[in-house]
C-alpha cells in the first residue's frame, strides 16, 4: 500500500507474490506491477467506406477506446507503471500521432456518422492520455517529484520534439490554452527539451533545402549544393518532375508548414530558439523561391483528375498562409511583444524589428502576402507610439518598399481592413469539463469558449481585400474564392456553396467573419432567410456572338452561319479549275439574266384598239379630265399683271450657246487680237527672215547678220530645250523649294 504525501518515485508497496502468496516490497514504479494488456495500433478511417472496412474500423476503434478508458481509470501509481513499462501502449499512441488525419486530409471528415463518432472518441481518449502523461501532480496525494518526472518522460521517450509537434497539429484547434500548459510543463520540468529543439531547427531548415532542391532552386543563405554533373539532363523542376513527385512535394510542404506554425502558436517560447538560427530570413527566401514555382506547376500542368489539382492548389494556398503566420508569430514574440511590454532594451528590439522588415524588401512576393494579412503600416504605427524617437526617414523608406512590393507582383493593395474577429474551429475534446476526475487537481480540459479559453481560429484563411474608402466592394480571383469556400466547407461541410457565396459577398470575402457569425448564429437577416443547403447558382450562358452579329453579307448564298447548305460549286480558291479565259469570255449567261429585265422596255405601242364596252383601265389607259384645262381657260393667269416683256425676259435665264465655231476662224481672231495688243504697246516685229548661225567656213570671215544671229541664239537659248536647269534650280532654291 502506498504511503500518503510521499512522491510516487519514493513510494514502496508490499504485494503478495508467487503461488504461496508470499509478500514482497517493491518500488511503486516497477515493471512487475504492469498489467498484461495488449494495446492495438491505430488505423485511419478507410476512404472507400465499404461495409466491411467500416465494420473493421469500428471494431478496431472500439478496442482502442476501451483500452484507453481502462488506462485512464487506473490509480496514479498503476497508470504510471503501465505508461512507463508497456511498449504496446506507446506504439498505440505513436501510431495515432503518425496516422491520424489532419485538417486537409480527405479522411478527416468520415462519410459515415458512426465512423465520425468513433474517430471523435479515439481522438478524445488519446488526448486525455497524453494530458495525464504530461501532468506530474494530479492531487496532493498523487504526484511525482518534478525533477524525477522530467527524467521519466525524457529517458523513456514518453515525449520528444516530433511528438510535441504532432500534438500541436492534432489537438491545438480549440484547445490551445490547455495544450500550451502541457508543453510548458514538459519544457519546464525537463529543460533538455530546449536542447533537442535547438538541434531540431537545422533539420527543419534542411526540409526547406530539400524542397528547393527537388524544384531545382536554391534558397538565399542556404549552403551551396553539389555542382551539376556533366552527364545529367538539366536541373529538375516542378514542371518537369512526375505528377506523383509533385503531389508528394506539396503534401510534404503543407504538413511541414502547418506543423511549425501550430507549434509556435501553441508554444511561443520556442520562437527564440528558431530566431537564433536565422529562421525568419531563411523562411522569407524560401517563400520567395518555392511558392511561385509550385503555384505555376499546379496551375499549368495537366491533371487527369481535376479534384487532385484542386486539392493541391488548396494545400499550396494553405502552406502560404501558414508560412506568413509563422513569420508574424516570430516577429510578434521576439520583437513586438517586448516593445509593447516596455522592456528595458526597447531600442534594441525596435532596431531588430526594422532590420527584419528591411531584409524582407527584396522578397517582393513574401512581403506583399505578409502585408496583406498583417499590415506593416500597423506595426510601424505601434513602433512610433512606443518609441517616438524612431527615424521617420527609415520608416518612410520601409513603407515605400512595401508599396513597391505590391506593384512588382501586379496586385492591388487593399485600402481598408476590418477588425479581425477570431472564430472557434477545430476538434475540441467533448465531454471534458473543469477537472479531470480524481486526478485532475491542477490541469483540466475545457471546451472552447467555456471558462479558460476564448474562441480562436488557428485555421483562419488569408484576409481578402475589403471595401475601400469609396465603399466599393473589392473583387477576388476565382482561385482565391475557391480557396475560401474550401476552407469554410472543411469546417462546416453541411452548408451549401450557394449559401456560403452569399455570406462571403455580404461580409466582403472575410472567411473569419463568416465562420464566426455562422457559429454564433448572428448572420445578417437577409442571410437567415436563405436555405443553408442552397447549391451554387449555375452560370447563365451568354448568347452566341453569331446570333447578335450584324453584317452586310447576312443571309446571302454564302452565309454558312444561317444556311445549312451552300452551293460549293460556286466556291473555289484561286483560278477556277477547268475553265479557260476564252470560256470565261464566251459565257453570256449574265446577258440572258438581264434580257428579261429589258424585255419590259420593248413593249411600245402607238395605238391600242379598244373594244367597245370595255373600260379603259383594262388597257392601262386613263380617262381624259377636262376640268383642268377649263379652269385655266376661264381664269386669265398673268393677263392683268403690270410687268412688261423686258421684265419677263430679264427674269428668264439666258441659255448658253453651245455651238462650236470653226477652229481656223478662232485662230485668226486670236492672231488679230495679239497683233492689236502688240500695236498698242509699240512693239514692232522684225521682218521675217531665216537666221543663219552656221556662217561661212572658218578663215573666210563672217557677215554681220551671222554674228547677230549667233549672239541672239546664245542669249535666248534658255527659252527652249533643257538649257535652263541651273537657272531654274537657283530659282527653286531661292524660294525654299529645295533644301540648301
Amino acid at each position: 500500500m502506498a504511503c500518503a504525501m510521499v512522491p510516487l518515485d519514493e513510494q514502496q508497496v508490499t504485494e503478495a507474490a508467487g503461488p504461496m502468496g508470499k509478500e514482497r516490497t517493491l518500488p511503486a514504479l516497477h515493471p512487475d506491477r504492469k498489467e498484461e494488456r495488449c494495446f492495438v495500433p491505430y488505423k485511419p478511417p478507410p476512404e472507400d467506406s465499404s461495409p466491411a472496412e467500416v465494420e473493421e474500423f469500428l471494431e478496431h476503434g472500439r478496442f482502442i477506446t476501451e483500452d484507453l478508458d481502462w488506462l485512464l481509470n487506473l490509480p496514479h501509481d498503476k497508470f504510471w507503471c503501465q505508461v512507463v513499462f508497456d511498449e504496446s501502449l506507446q506504439n498505440c499512441l505513436d501510431s495515432y500521432l503518425r496516422h491520424a488525419p489532419r485538417g486537409l486530409d480527405p479522411s478527416s471528415l468520415p462519410s459515415s456518422p458512426a465512423m465520425a463518432e468513433m474517430q471523435r472518441s479515439i481522438h478524445r481518449a488519446v488526448f486525455m492520455t497524453f494530458l495525464r502523461m504530461a501532468t506530474h501532480k494530479e492531487s496532493k496525494e498523487s504526484f511525482i517529484t518534478p525533477s524525477v518526472f522530467g527524467e521519466i518522460i525524457y529517458n523513456n521517450f514518453l515525449f520528444d520534439i516530433p511528438k510535441i509537434l504532432d500534438l500541436c497539429v492534432l489537438f491545438g484547434k480549440g484547445n490551445s490554452q490547455l495544450l500550451h500548459k502541457m508543453i510548458e510543463n514538459i519544457f519546464t520540468q525537463q529543460p533538455c527539451y530546449y536542447g533537442d529543439l535547438d538541434e531540431t531547427v537545422p533539420s527543419i531548415l534542411q526540409v526547406m533545402d530539400t524542397i528547393l532542391a527537388k524544384c531545382g532552386l536554391q534558397c538565399e543563405g542556404a549552403p551551396a549544393t553539389e555542382p551539376l554533373k556533366l552527364n545529367s539532363h538539366g536541373r529538375p523542376s516542378a514542371m518537369t518532375m512526375s505528377q506523383q513527385d509533385l503531389v508528394d512535394l506539396v503534401l510534404y510542404l503543407c504538413d511541414s508548414c502547418t506543423t511549425i506554425q501550430a507549434f509556435l502558436d501553441i508554444f511561443p517560447a520556442a520562437c527564440s530558439t528558431f530566431h537564433c538560427h536565422s529562421f525568419l530570413n531563411r523562411l522569407a527566401s524560401f517563400y520567395e523561391a518555392a511558392v511561385p514555382d509550385l503555384e505555376k506547376a499546379v496551375r499549368k500542368r495537366n491533371f487527369d483528375d481535376k479534384s487532385l489539382q484542386e486539392d493541391l492548389w488548396n494545400r499550396v494556398c494553405h502552406s502560404r498562409r501558414r508560412m506568413v503566420e509563422t513569420a508574424h508569430l516570430m516577429l510578434q514574440h521576439t520583437c513586438l511583444q517586448p516593445i509593447l511590454e516596455g522592456s528595458e532594451n526597447i531600442q534594441m528590439f525596435v532596431e531588430e524589428l526594422l532590420q527584419h522588415f528591411t531584409s524582407f524588401l527584396p522578397e517582393k512576393r513574401f512581403l506583399a502576402d505578409y502585408d496583406e494579412q498583417f499590415p506593416v503600416a500597423d506595426d510601424v504605427s505601434l513602433l512610433q507610439q512606443a518609441f517616438p524617437l524612431i527615424d521617420e526617414t527609415r520608416t518612410s523608406y520601409l513603407l515605400q518598399g512595401v508599396a513597391d512590393a505590391w506593384d512588382s507582383v501586379g496586385r492591388r493593395r487593399p485600402q481598408a481592413r476590418p477588425q479581425q474577429t477570431p472564430s472557434p474551429e477545430g476538434l475540441a475534446i467533448p465531454g471534458a469539463e473543469g477537472g479531470a476526475g480524481a486526478w485532475g487537481g491542477e490541469m483540466g480540459v475545457r471546451e472552447p469558449g467555456e471558462g479558460g479559453e476564448s474562441p480562436r481560429g488557428a485555421e483562419a484563411a488569408r484576409d481578402m481585400p475589403h471595401k475601400g474608402d469609396n465603399g466599393a466592394a473589392c473583387t477576388i480571383s476565382a482561385g482565391e474564392l475557391e480557396s475560401l469556400l474550401s476552407h469554410i466547407r472543411d469546417l462546416l461541410p453541411d452548408l451549401g456553396e450557394g449559401f456560403l457565396l452569399a455570406c462571403l459577398k455580404q461580409y466582403n470575402y472575410n472567411s473569419e467573419l463568416v465562420i464566426n457569425y455562422i457559429l454564433e448564429d448572428r448572420l445578417h437577416p437577409d442571410l437567415d432567410k436563405l436555405d443553408r443547403a442552397m447549391p451554387r447558382p449555375t452560370k447563365e450562358e451568354l448568347p452566341p456572338v453569331l446570333s447578335t452579329r450584324s453584317n452586310v453579307f447576312d443571309d446571302d448564298e454564302f452565309d454558312v452561319f444561317n444556311r445549312d447548305q451552300v452551293d460549293m460549286t460556286r466556291v473555289w480558291k484561286g483560278r477556277r479549275k477547268g475553265e479557260s479565259t476564252r470560256e470565261l469570255l464566251d459565257n453570256k449567261q449574265h446577258i440572258a439574266e438581264l434580257k428579261e429585265r429589258y424585255m419590259a422596255y420593248e413593249t411600245v405601242v402607238d395605238e391600242v384598239v379598244v373594244t367597245p364596252g370595255e373600260p379603259g383601265a383594262t388597257y392601262d389607259l386613263d380617262d381624259y379630265d377636262d376640268e383642268y384645262d377649263d379652269t385655266y381657260d376661264i381664269n386669265q393667269v398673268g393677263a392683268n399683271d403690270l410687268d412688261g416683256d423686258t421684265d419677263l425676259l430679264n427674269r428668264s435665264a439666258v441659255k448658253r450657246d453651245q455651238f462650236v465655231q470653226d477652229p481656223a476662224l478662232l485662230r485668226e481672231r486670236a492672231e488679230a487680237r495679239r497683233a492689236a495688243m502688240q500695236h498698242r504697246k509699240g512693239y514692232r516685229p522684225e521682218p521675217a527672215r531665216e537666221r543663219d548661225v552656221v556662217g561661212k567656213p572658218k578663215g573666210q570671215g563672217q557677215t554681220t547678220e551671222t554674228l547677230l544671229d549667233r549672239r541672239k541664239k546664245e542669249a535666248h537659248k534658255s527659252r527652249g530645250a533643257n538649257h535652263n536647269r541651273r537657272a531654274m534650280s537657283d530659282r527653286k532654291r531661292n524660294k525654299g523649294m529645295i533644301p540648301s
